[in-house]
């Protein structure tokens, strides 16, 4: 791949992901099956509207909101990431760096799951694997004189094992264990008038504005993601709903606020991502994979740098992928609410023929992106740390975060430690630096306390 590769590459990943959270609402208000877990809660109102003969009004106000959302948190991300990248530039020297990056991991270990101790756990094993290998000063470390260590373990075939192989793994033992047939879906029919009227759409506008500013303000923090979102939405339109069908009984307002709100999140994610080159949440993850392995973009304040007179390649990039965020939206605007009345025979396919073809796929990317078998047994060993995790209810997500942002981290403490002059309190001795590392502590030990994902949960059961 070159360079040139990136903006189409970037242009796939943004339609799967935007396509993605719109095509879960499908299932969840056709079948009563979420689509995506931030779709659990448009369960809530969205199937008892379709079983009333709604399900076309449904969708339509799943598509109204879910489009509106993202396109207002897109909005968000075109206004505001250059100007916290500029600050970042101008204020955060490589201690204040580093100390953020350790925010960033204190934060998303905290947030993520319902242990930080696991969460923690997680981001530490990600940093422990990411220093097998050779290090900045040439010295192999843990490679046992192997070979195919010297380099360290391939990212894409190591993040993507953890990731998608363990959930393959983890997707087989279930299908083992089950003895049942494959689920038959309910199907419901439509009677009545389920077109979406001007007056409807003025009654849901302050629900939607309201869910997608909660979703952006959520998808900005590392890690929390857009289960939280579409919760925190979903209560927000419960306090607001003044219509004569309350929430869970099949409210417009209650699928509206859900869509909007985890819609939301797409775009403000990538907020710290390209002004801070921190990915929160997994989307954001394959997002800056693609930047990595591809190359021609490495996100950060400097993309956002322009000089008099001079191009910055990385900022024409920047915004043409602000460019491609918007066409999706336009497509999903278009052809999007066209498409999600079909989609919902997706969900018929069973588990144990989508599951090779994951597999196959998975696999196959993995071989031709680093050309070597090794990087396939490299991505099976991974799987099965992924899927043992799993097993033991320790997230995921830390482990990949933290495996990507080592190298940075590394290489921030090492030129720090240099232009401190080999002060080994170079961190504290930065008010700002001190400041993010206190946060780090408080964070870790006021979320622990009551775990937001934990949270979320129980919010769902209670619901």
């Amino acid at each position: 791949f070159t360079a040139a590769a990136l903006l189409p590459v970037l242009g796939f990943l943004i339609g799967l992901m935007k396509g993605a959270t719109l095509g879960g609402a499908v299932p969840a208000i056709l079948f009563n099956t979420p689509g995506t877990p931030d779709s659990l809660l448009t369960t809530f109102d969205g199937y008892p509207m379709a079983k009333n003969g709604q399900a076309g009004k449904a969708l339509r106000v799943a598509h109204l909101s879910c489009v509106s959302g993202d396109t207002f948190s897109d909005l968000v991300l075109i206004s505001c990431a250059p100007f916290l990248a500029v600050f970042v530039e101008k204020y955060l020297d490589y201690p204040e760096k580093a100390a953020l990056i350790v925010l960033a991991m204190a934060f998303i270990a905290a947030v993520v799951g319902a242990s930080v101790i696991k969460g923690l756990l997680s981001a530490m094993f990600g940093m422990f694997c990411a220093t097998i290998g050779t290090g900045e000063d040439a010295t192999p470390r843990l490679s046992f004189g192997i070979d195919a260590l010297a380099g360290g373990f391939p990212l894409i075939a190591a993040v993507l094992g953890v990731l998608i192989m363990g959930e393959i793994f983890q997707a087989i033992e279930d299908l083992a264990r089950s003895s049942r047939e494959d689920k038959v879906m309910p199907s419901v029919k439509q009677h009545g008038d389920n077109r979406l009227h001007f007056s409807d759409v003025r009654k849901l506008m302050p629900t939607i504005g309201v869910s997608a500013l909660i979703g952006t303000i959520i998808g900005a923090l590392p890690g929390i993601g857009s289960t939280l979102a579409a919760t925190l939405g979903y209560t927000a339109g419960q306090k607001m709903n003044k219509g004569p069908i309350p929430f869970g009984k099949g409210a417009m307002q209650g699928v509206a606020a859900t869509e909007a709100a985890n819609s939301a999140v797409s775009g403000s994610n990538l907020i710290p991502v390209l002004s801070l080159g921190i990915p929160g949440n997994v989307a954001a993850v394959f997002i800056l994979l693609a930047m990595e392995s591809i190359g021609g973009l490495n996100p950060g304040p400097n993309v956002f740098r322009l000089t008099p007179g001079t191009i910055n390649p990385e900022a024409v990039m920047v915004f043409g992928l602000f460019t491609l965020m918007m066409l999706a939206n336009l497509l999903n605007w278009t052809i999007g609410g066209a498409f999600m009345r079909g989609l919902g025979v997706m969900q018929h396919i069973p588990p144990r023929v989508l599951m090779p073809i994951v597999l196959l796929v998975t696999l196959t990317a993995i071989y031709v992106q680093e050309g070597k078998m090794v990087s396939v047994y490299v991505a099976i060993g991974f799987g099965a740390i992924g899927y043992l995790m799993r097993k033991l209810q320790i997230s995921v997500l830390p482990f990949v975060i933290a495996y990507i942002l080592a190298d940075d981290f590394e290489r921030t403490i090492r030129q720090a430690f240099a232009v401190s002059g080999a002060d080994p309190w170079f961190l504290v001795k930065s008010p700002i630096a001190l400041g993010f590392l206190v946060s780090a502590v408080l964070v870790a030990v006021f979320l622990g306390r009551n775990p937001i994902g934990k949270a979320v949960v129980q919010h769902a059961d209670k619901d």
